[in-house]
């Protein structure tokens, strides 16, 4: 039966557009009221504050590449550093801590992170605007 096919390729683009546009929204609410939380952070730690704006690659360029399947394993990379950057700085005394539900504190990073790790792997799939190189 042709409907209960195995395929990846729409598995892929359901992933893609997932994790790309559930960042997105994170990355353009960055753009609407700027990352003056983030330079806080940095400079709280002695690091320069212009590495905030590291946060509109992961948050807008990275999310935007996946969607459209372009440079997928490197935006994917890129989408999964900024997890981890995101989880050291904000979040690091959560890593091994559950909430009141039971579930693990950091259930989105996880998801976002274990997602674009998928990706890197995986690649875009066939429906993608890529040209099927390494990267993509």
């Amino acid at each position: 039966m042709k409907l209960l096919e195995r395929n990846t390729d729409i598995g892929l683009l359901i992933l893609r557009l997932s994790i790309g546009i559930l960042m997105l929204l994170h990355g353009i609410g960055k753009l609407t009221h700027g990352a003056g939380a983030i330079e806080d952070m940095l400079a709280t730690t002695g690091l320069p504050s212009f590495i905030a704006y590291g946060v509109y690659v992961g948050e807008v360029i990275a999310p935007l590449f996946i969607i459209f399947g372009f440079g997928t394993r490197i935006a994917a990379a890129i989408f999964a550093f900024n997890m981890i950057v995101a989880v050291a700085m904000a979040h690091g005394g959560d890593i091994f801590s559950m909430n009141a539900a039971g579930g693990w504190m950091l259930e989105l990073q996880g998801l976002y992170f274990f997602g674009a790790l998928a990706l890197v792997f995986t690649g875009a799939g066939k429906y993608a605007l890529s040209s099927k190189k390494l990267w993509d």
